[in-house]
C-alpha cells in the first residue's frame, strides 16, 4: 500500500512538474503587422498620395464611366426608334445594350470597385514600409523565440505577454510609438536590463491607431 502511494505521488509531481515547464517554455507576444506599418513615419506620405489618387484617378474613372454610360443610354434609345423602322440592326442594338449594361454596372457598384483601386494602389505604396517592419519583425523573432504570436484585438489589456510592438519600433530605430500600442503587454528586453522599462518615449500627439483591420 505503501508503495502505491509513493508512486502515485511520484506520478503526480511528474505531471505537475511537466505542466510547469511547459507554461514557462510558452513564450507569448502580441503583433500586428499592418498597424506598425501604419505608424512608421512615412507612412504619411503613403496616405497623403493615397487621397491625389482618390481625387485625381478615381474621380475622373468615375466620371468616364458616367459619360459613357449617358451617351450609350442616348444611342441605344435613337437606335431603338430605328430598328424598329426596320433602318437599323437589331444586333447593332443588341451590343448597345449590353455595353450601356457594363457601364451600369461599373456606377451601380462604383464604392466597392473604387474601394479596391484604393486598397490596391495603398499596398503597392507602402510595399517597401511592410518589408521594413517584416525583416525587423524576423529578428525579433529569431531572437526571441515565441510560441504563439497574437493580434491585439484578441488579448485583454493586462494580460501577461510580451508587446512585440516596442522590439519591432526599436530594431526600426523609432525613438516613439503611439500610447495605444504601449499597453498591449510587457516590454520583452525589460527582463535583461534589471526590470528598467526601456519603452520608446510615448507620444503626445493626440491621434490614435486603429488597432483592428478594416
Amino acid at each position: 500500500m505503501k508503495k502505491v502511494f509513493f508512486s502515485m505521488l511520484v506520478l503526480t509531481a511528474v505531471l505537475f512538474g511537466g505542466e510547469k515547464v511547459q507554461a514557462q517554455q510558452l513564450k507569448i507576444g502580441v503583433f500586428d503587422m499592418d498597424v506598425m506599418v501604419q505608424v512608421l513615419p512615412g507612412y504619411r506620405a503613403v496616405d497623403s498620395l493615397v487621397q491625389l489618387y482618390d481625387r485625381d484617378s478615381l474621380s475622373s474613372e468615375y466620371e468616364v464611366y458616367m459619360t459613357e454610360y449617358q451617351r450609350l443610354d442616348s444611342t441605344y434609345k435613337t437606335d431603338s426608334a430605328l430598328v424598329a423602322q426596320g433602318k437599323k440592326s437589331k444586333a447593332l442594338l443588341d451590343y448597345t445594350a449590353n455595353e450601356r449594361q457594363k457601364m451600369g454596372m461599373n456606377l451601380a457598384y462604383w464604392q466597392q470597385i473604387s474601394q479596391q483601386k484604393e486598397d490596391n494602389k495603398r499596398a503597392q505604396l507602402a510595399q517597401p514600409l511592410y518589408e521594413q517592419v517584416a525583416a525587423a519583425y524576423k529578428k525579433v523573432l529569431d531572437a526571441k523565440k515565441y510560441s504563439l504570436i497574437l493580434k491585439p484585438q484578441t488579448i485583454e489589456l493586462g494580460s501577461n505577454v510580451d508587446n512585440l510592438f516596442i522590439s519591432v519600433a526599436k530594431e526600426l530605430k523609432l525613438t516613439a510609438l503611439p500610447q495605444e500600442l504601449l499597453q498591449f503587454g510587457n516590454d520583452p528586453d525589460a527582463s535583461q536590463t534589471g526590470g528598467t522599462n526601456t519603452n520608446p518615449p510615448k507620444t503626445n500627439q493626440g491621434g490614435t491607431t486603429n488597432t483592428k483591420k478594416p
